[in-house]
């Protein structure tokens, strides 16, 4: 089995990765599971399949939530089958009121037709290439979980961030998501108790983080490459200046701030300081 080949940590790794990805991603789908999870998921979506047969094959079923980003999420069996019950009814509002991109996405693109889920060959084709990504972004995480937190952001925050969506809604995905959200905190270098308040609260905080130190006034504005980058590497820096605390010192930790492009001015001021 291919694995990742990930040599250094924080936003240098990061750099490394990204100047790598294609290349190993690709040899990585060629490993044998990965084409033999990836081949078995076609053959069985390219003909009409019941709910009940996708929910009875478990490998079928796991396969194709990694798809979405939902691996490990296949023993909710209620809550899928609800989601793809629901998801052609005008009148349902649980895909609404559950507010996960991840899971609207799957429903919509399985959504039954009579009671059938029938995919086309160019709807395969995608969530071909969505198993692959998917996977790899958990062989990743095996090597060096940050890396794996970073990918998983990259692909996921446009999604959240979607098309005519309110400011309230983004933040309510974001809460709602680990991975993402734990970028963020980390990024923003907020409290561990901060999910223990009320949940409003919790999107008034993070509201503030995001519009003042990445300098947005537009939620939507998450999506654009450069706020993802920046945001990364934030995150990859913050976390490096948390993992090493008991060696880096003020300077060290300014430093590593601004090198990445995401200091902000009272870091800048406070590496010029230690200097003087």
């Amino acid at each position: 089995m291919f694995q990742p080949a990930i040599p250094l940590s924080g936003i240098a790794g990061w750099k490394f990765l990204q100047s790598t990805y294609t290349r190993q991603l690709e040899s990585y789908s060629d490993s044998p599971q990965i084409r033999n999870d990836r081949d078995y998921m076609l053959e069985k979506l390219s003909e009409p399949m019941s709910i009940d047969d996708l929910m009875a094959d478990k490998r079928l079923l796991r396969v194709t939530m990694t798809a979405f980003g939902l691996a490990g999420e296949e023993w909710k069996g209620g809550f899928i089958r609800k989601a793809l019950e629901e998801v052609a009814d005008p009148e349902s509002t649980f895909l609404a009121r559950l507010n996960n991109t991840k899971y609207t996405n799957f429903a919509e693109a399985l959504s039954p037709v009579d009671g059938k889920i029938i995919m086309s060959s160019s709807e395969l084709a995608k969530i071909a290439v969505n198993f692959e990504a998917e996977s790899f972004q958990t062989a990743v995480g095996e090597i060096n979980d940050s890396m794996r937190l970073a990918l998983n952001y990259q692909s996921e925050i446009s999604e959240m961030v979607g098309t005519d969506s309110s400011d309230k809604t983004i933040l309510y995905r974001i809460l709602g998501d680990v991975p993402v959200r734990t970028v963020m905190e980390t990024a923003f270098n907020l409290p561990d108790g901060l999910s223990s308040l009320d949940l409003d609260r919790q999107a008034e905080i993070l509201e503030k983080q995001i519009t003042s130190v990445l300098g947005i006034s537009d939620l939507s504005d998450l999506s654009k490459p450069e706020v993802t980058e920046k945001m990364i590497n934030r995150f990859l820096a913050m976390e490096t200046i948390e993992n090493g605390s008991t060696s880096y010192s003020p300077a060290s930790a300014a430093l590593t701030l601004l090198s990445s492009g995401v200091g902000s001015q009272a870091s800048e001021n406070l590496f010029l300081s230690l200097l003087s």
